[in-house]
């Protein structure tokens, strides 16, 4: 049961970071679908919340922008509006590929790029090909502003390095060359509104048969989503060859291990986890090889 609150729907990045400052411990509200399933399930993370500031109405961090080298994305762009996106599509279309994975339609029409990450559930289906794309976020108070790469913001399950009085406001996606090649690969318990089992990104360039450039990324078989650095340093300057391939795949199952340790479902994702891991990297390099 939601308790009772109160409601701000400021329509500009200051005003909602005055409230955000002046009312102690209030949450904002972005998709709502973490923040109100929280307070359905009586989550720990919103006890004694007294209000909720909604940032949907808020321009300058709902929309998304191209540069010449970059697409800089609203933290409060919805999914649907990511999936639509001409530039995003041509750029960066592994994550547009998590991106439709999200959810149902009507989940998509509301959840925001933002609160997946801020949220930071293990199974944020967001994280991995925005962690492969280096994504770096803006993050802003009412005093000051600041910009970290996403893998250093992330901390554990539900943890960030977001601060009580700071609201993520823009998501920022340097562009690659044609030359680099990127996957997503998400297995859920059916086939559509499911939360991620196990979940890869991968982003690469091959010249002359040789992996120039390697990023590998987790969701849901490690605590939170992450990149492995293992995977990636292995097959850094080898030939794309199956053999070496089978081998990345067979560093990623030891790093899940070091990782997670030995649960009841690991005789089950493990294998599994392996054999995703080989088969999006065959399908990655093969018209390269």
């Amino acid at each position: 049961m939601i308790p009772k609150l109160d409601y701000f729907a400021p329509t500009t990045l200051g005003e909602a970071l005055n409230l955000l400052s002046s009312i102690s411990n209030s949450r904002i509200l972005a998709g709502g679908t973490d923040v109100l399933t929280g307070f359905h399930q009586g989550s720990s993370r919103f006890k004694d919340v007294p209000a909720l500031i909604d940032i949907n109405r808020i321009e300058e961090i709902t929309g998304i922008v191209e540069t010449d080298d970059s697409l800089i994305i609203g933290a409060a762009a919805n999914f649907t509006s990511i999936i639509n996106n001409a530039a995003a599509v041509k750029y960066f279309p592994s994550f547009v590929a998590a991106s439709a994975t999200v959810g149902s339609v009507q989940i998509r029409n509301r959840a925001t790029i933002g609160g997946n990450f801020v949220n930071n559930a293990p199974c944020a289906d967001g994280v991995p090909s925005l962690l492969v794309y280096d994504a770096v976020i803006k993050i802003s108070s009412s005093t000051a502003t600041r910009e970290m790469p996403l893998g250093e913001f992330l901390i554990r399950p539900y943890k960030t390095q977001l601060m009580p009085n700071e609201i993520v406001t823009h998501v920022i996606l340097k562009k690659y060359p044609e030359s680099y090649k990127g996957s997503f690969y998400k297995l859920g318990r059916r086939r559509g509104v499911a939360i991620s089992r196990i979940a890869l990104a991968l982003l690469g360039e091959v010249k002359d048969n040789i992996i120039t450039d390697i990023r590998v990324a987790t969701g849901a078989i490690t605590p939170i989503g992450k990149r492995v650095p293992e995977v990636e340093a292995f097959l850094l300057n080898k030939k794309v060859e199956d053999a070496t391939l089978r081998e990345a795949a067979s560093v990623l199952g030891q790093h899940i291990l070091d990782a997670t340790g030995v649960r009841w479902s690991t005789p089950y994702k493990l294998p599994v986890a392996q054999h995703v891991c080989y088969s999006e990297l065959s399908n990655l390099f093969s018209k390269e090889a």
